[in-house]
């Protein structure tokens, strides 16, 4: 995610009040050995995450649905401002928004441009007057930071950051009719739909076209270079800029991490801050004494950024380019959760159907034939300027038999070999460590070919996915950094020395 600016932690002297995990290993911990963790009361909770009737579950999806409210419940309990992040794509550019990090409930909003003692809108009533008399920075980061100390002492802990809405908004407007077919999608790779969708609107905006500065493309923004990859891989083309080319791949990614790592909360992170900073985070975590893999990533987090803000130079090894967007990347894909949700409900829904088309087909052709505007065939195929190439997928409201093979599988029940071999995978044991084992890809390779014989449209993308994941396991150094990162006595000396710090600082 590269869209927006976090606000660093800067109050060290209230650390024990940030999360609750890591409070408990700067007063109990020793310094040689682990402890186990002390646990906040959670917060409001996220959007009810309801479980289809027991009957009907595969041991898989018991599973995902455990794992799913584990995470939740991890999420509110040590970082009860996730709902704070759902207000920056609700909200209009041009504006900077206060809210609770105690319970991530909105303050109030200010112009980035204006008087905010005059022009600032107060959610609560009885802040309105807190600015009266004030002398604000001229400067926008200091003014920002003189209404957080401002705040502080009345609310507890403050977090700011500028509004996105238009980010999201229009492209809300032109998509958001699919998104109960691209939940679908989700689903059948065994990924929560809000989950999925809340990380294309964290990512995206839901926009497929979008582009950062680092060439990530589309839905999730994988780099271009990992979407040419995959295209190489695959049996057919990959028009990477249509949502619904783009999503199964998402979601297969998604899937095949969160079963590595036995919870969503670090496979999402991995996405967005990359493997190795995941690792060095866990095992930070393991060495404060996170019980689980939730835990671990979620103070081995905590722990990167206080350190940061003590010493970015003097502890950098410790975390490396994991910084404040990484830390905040999790949290706030759970907080979209509930603008997914509020978009589908609100908006009318579209089905979607794919064609696998045997030659290309001309956009005035498929104007022709189907009747449909350039703009509304744009809008199922953003991808499409003047032809969708052979190969590929067209997507249209209705099928057209003309133009291929129905390749639209969430239209349709699962084939029970795809039901199987899905359930199998997800019933893996986690663990990063043993994924990196060179026994073990004997392990992912039976699974890439369960998947791809099939012979379902859902099982070629699990295997084609599973494929690259099973290249970069093998290929990358990451195995080795992890592993020397654990053994490495300095780096085990320099955690036990801003553990000591960060105990010094927060005054236990």
């Amino acid at each position: 995610m590269r869209h927006l600016t976090l606000m660093p932690m800067r109050n060290l002297a209230v650390l024990t009040g940030l999360v609750p995990a890591l409070a408990f290993a700067l007063t109990s911990l020793p310094a040689s050995r682990p402890a186990g963790v002390a646990h906040a009361q959670a917060q409001d909770p996220l959007p009810a995450v309801e479980a289809p009737p027991r009957s009907a579950l595969l041991p898989a999806q018991e599973r995902i649905h455990a794992r799913y409210l584990a995470d939740v419940a991890a999420v509110q309990r040590f970082r009860p401002a996730h709902h704070f992040w759902r207000h920056i794509f609700a909200i209009p550019d041009g504006n900077i928004i206060f809210g609770s990090a105690e319970d991530g409930r909105l303050l109030a909003t200010f112009p980035t441009d204006g008087n905010w003692a005059r022009e600032g809108v107060w959610e609560d009533a009885t802040l309105a007057d807190s600015l009266d008399g004030v002398q604000l920075q001229s400067q926008l980061s200091r003014r920002r930071d003189q209404v957080e100390a401002l705040l502080a002492p009345l609310v507890g802990q403050v977090v700011h950051n500028p509004t996105r809405g238009w980010f999201l908004s229009p492209n809300a407007v032109r998509y958001g009719g699919f998104l109960d077919q691209w939940g679908q999608i989700y689903e059948r790779f065994g990924v929560p739909a809000e989950i999925g969708l809340a990380q294309a609107v964290v990512e995206s905006g839901l926009n497929g076209r979008a582009r950062s500065g680092a060439d990530a493309r589309g839905f999730c923004q994988f780099l271009r270079r990992n979407w040419n990859h995959l295209d190489r891989l695959a049996p057919n083309v990959l028009e990477v800029y249509n949502q619904t080319t783009q999503a199964p791949y998402c979601a297969a990614y998604l899937s095949i991490l969160a079963t590595m790592y036995g919870s969503f909360i670090p496979a999402l992170s991995e996405h967005h801050a990359g493997g190795v900073n995941v690792g060095r985070t866990l095992i930070n975590g393991e060495r404060l004494g996170g019980a689980d893999t939730r835990e671990q990533y979620l103070m081995g987090s905590e722990f990167a950024r206080a350190l940061r803000t003590i010493s970015l130079q003097r502890y950098k090894d410790l975390f490396r380019t994991y910084g404040p967007r990484s830390f905040r990347y999790a949290e706030m894909v759970f907080g979209n959760t509930a603008n997914v949700q509020e978009l589908s409900r609100g908006t009318a829904q579209t089905p979607i159907f794919a064609m696998r088309t045997a030659r290309a087909l001309p956009l005035s052709e498929l104007r022709q034939k189907t009747g449909l505007s350039i703009g509304e065939l744009q809008r199922f195929n953003p991808a499409l300027v003047r032809q969708v190439p052979a190969r590929a997928n067209v997507y249209l409201p209705e099928y057209v038999a003309e133009f291929g093979e129905d390749v639209s599988f969430w239209h349709r029940p699962p084939e029970s070999s795809f039901a199987a071999a899905l359930n199998d995978f997800v019933l893996l044991e986690a663990g990063v460590e043993r994924w990196h084992q060179p026994s073990f890809e004997a392990t992912l390779r039976e699974f890439e070919r369960r998947f791809d014989e099939t012979g379902s449209e859902e099982g070629s993308v699990m295997a084609t996915t599973l494929r690259s994941v099973i290249g970069d396991l093998r290929t990358s150094r990451r195995a080795n950094i992890l592993s020397e990162f654990r053994s490495d006595g300095r780096i085990m000396e320099l955690f036990q020395r801003g553990l000591r710090e960060l105990r010094a600082v927060a005054g236990v």
